[in-house]
Parts: structure tokens; sequence; C-alpha cells
């Protein structure tokens, strides 16, 4: 008996002192704290300024076309890659606009200011402008950048809303990019990865709405409409593949819900996906048996931006889809403690797909 109380005890202060020192497996409310917005801004700021290991994604037009990733990327160079670097960037500004009293904010925007200046943006453009990189992070990165870009712009910090301005050439440049790139896509990319259209295509059009960029707007909702509005039946039963973090009939879906009319949607959804609107759907959160491996932990990211689209849904039009909070705090619940357990592999981009769910979660 003595011997079972023991091994009882010893667990009970295991599982405390594992608690304890991560925030996010303790709060069972799913409602944004400003211990877990601590915790959480760790990730981007371990690795705001670590520069390997490092995928450049970069297409060599000659030896002259070499750098390290901070000559060839001087704001976006850390946390392994440049879209997952614009993530962090996305992670201080919204949790420094959110939380007045996150700890050390006025060193994050110090240390922001630092990092964008005009003369390091123009740089980024003059990588953007090489003859090899037209199509560098489309459009993956360029959504995250516009996101970034609103984020800014939209602050309650002058200092940010200043860096906004700075950071303007490049979205700038972005834009013109999705204008130029969409009417010539012939065929959405359908896949649970970086190259989805439909989430490309999300984040701009949120960027598009608030700074009333009407060719930006314009642009999405015509080719969106293209692409998208006959599909009928997507295959959900055929998702996830094995390194999702997307679910390419979900990002559909969350596109279409944000352009259409609701007389328009609710039809065309009638025929997409049917049986979201049984209050009994059901979609099981994904599994990661490996968290150390990069691209097989890119399945709990699947589970934050599913939750996120369920909230979306559910908040948009609660009559239909109240029944998706459940599930999505099913999916939050089941990723959100693993995002700091040590991995770089997750922890260099996890947070941002968890701060997003978070905030979707509490946006009405």
């Amino acid at each position: 008996m003595k011997k079972i109380l023991l091994i009882s005890g010893l667990f009970f202060i295991s599982f405390l002192n594992k608690s304890l020192a991560n925030p996010l497996a303790v709060n069972d409310s799913l409602t944004l704290t400003v211990q877990q917005a601590n915790a959480l801004i760790k990730l981007p700021l371990k690795c705001y300024q670590q520069e390997y290991p490092n995928k450049t994604s970069q297409v060599l037009g000659s030896e002259k076309s070499l750098g390290t990733p901070q000559n060839l990327h001087p704001i976006f160079y850390g946390c392994f890659d440049w879209h997952s670097t614009v993530h962090g960037h996305w992670v201080m500004v919204k949790l420094v606009n959110d939380f007045i009293d996150l700890e050390n904010r006025k060193q994050i925007i110090e240390l922001l200011k630092q990092q964008i200046t005009p003369e390091k943006v123009a740089q980024e453009i003059a990588y953007f402008n090489r003859y090899e990189e037209k199509n560098y992070e489309r459009t993956y990165g360029w959504a995250w950048l516009l996101k970034l870009s609103l984020e800014l712009e939209t602050s309650p910090e002058t200092d940010l809303q200043n860096l906004g301005i700075y950071l303007k050439p490049l979205t700038t440049l972005l834009i013109e990019r999705y204008i130029e790139f969409l009417p010539k896509l012939v065929y959405p990319i359908r896949v649970g990865t970086h190259n989805n259209t439909a989430f490309g295509m999300n984040f701009a059009y949120e960027y598009a709405l608030f700074s009333s960029n009407t060719p930006l707007k314009d642009s999405i909702e015509k080719n969106a409409k293209r692409l998208y509005t006959t599909d009928c039946n997507c295959p959900l039963t055929w998702e996830p593949s094995g390194t999702d973090f997307l679910s390419p009939c979900l990002e559909e879906v969350n596109l279409m819900r944000k352009i259409l009319p609701k007389k328009e949607f609710i039809q065309w959804l009638k025929q997409f996906m049917p049986q979201i609107f049984n209050p009994k759907f059901d979609v099981k959160p994904a599994l990661v048996l490996d968290r150390t491996d990069g691209h097989l932990v890119h399945l709990d990211g699947l589970n934050f931006s599913r939750a996120w689209i369920f909230y979306g849904l559910a908040h948009q039009y609660p009559k239909e889809f109240k029944h998706l909070n459940s599930l999505a705090d099913k999916h939050l619940k089941h990723s959100l403690p693993t995002i700091v357990d040590g991995y770089y592999a997750g922890e260099h981009w996890l947070a941002s797909f968890a701060i997003y769910a978070l905030s979707e979660r509490g946006h009405k």
C-alpha cells in the first residue's frame, strides 16, 4: 500500500511539475491568458534571430546568388525559413497588441523596430525582384506577410503602425503579385501544405477588405468563384494526408464563407460538404507520433487550422453551425499542450497557428 501511495505521489509530482512548466497544459478554458501569451511569445523570440538551421528555398541564378540567410533576408531570416519568420513576427505583434501587461513588452517593440527598417525592407524587395524569384513564397508566405501587415497597421502602438508604413512597399509588391498571378492559375492547388490556393487567398482577402484595396478584393472574389463555385462533394474522408497542416476541403469552405453572401454560401456548401450541417458531424483530431519530425508535426498545425475554420463558421452562422464550436475545441485541446515541447521542428512555427485558432475562438 505504501509503495502504491509513493508511486502515486511521485506520478502526481511529476505531472504537476510538467504542468507548471507548460502553462498550456493546465488551462482548460481555451481563453488566451497573459500567462499563455508569455509562454507562447518565447517561441518566436527563441528563433527570431536564429539563422541556422535554415531552409532558404532559393533558386540560384549564378554563384553570385549565394548568400547567408541574413544577407539574403535581413528581416525574415530566422526560424528555419522565410515564411516561419513572418509567422513569428506576426505572433509578437499580435500579442503585444492584445496584452498590455505582456512580459518584456517594451523590449519586444524595440526588437521589432530594430528589425523592420526601410533599408532592410528594400533588401527584401530586391530579393523578390530577382528574375529567378518572382514566385518566391507564392502564395503561402505572401499571405502571412499581408497578415503581419494587417496586424501592424491596426496596432494601437504608434511605433508598430510606423513599422507597417515601412513594410508597405513589400506589401504592395506582393499585392501586385497576387493580382498578376491569380488569373493565370487555371486550376486551384488542392493540397494540405504551403501551396494551397484557398489558404493563400484567405488572409489576402482579409487585408483587401481592411485596406479597401478594390483591385485585390475583386481579383480574389472573381478568381475564387471561377475556381471553386462548381465544386461538389469534397472528399473529406481522404484527409488528412501524412504531412498536412491545412485541410484542402475546409480551406475552400473558409474562403467561400468570406466572399459569398449567406444564401449563396449555404447553397454552395450543401453541394460541397453537406455532412457539415449535421449536428453530429465529427472529424477526429490528427495524430502525431513523432514531434521531432518536421513534416509529421505538421499535423498539429492541421488541428489548429481546422479549429479556426470551425470557429469562423460557428461565429458567422451560429444557427447552422453552432455545433462546430465543440469540435473546434476538441482539436485545439488535442494539440495545444504540445507546442512548447522543446522540439524545434514544431516550436519555430506552431505558436502562430495556435494563437490564430485561439483568437478566432474568442472572436464574435
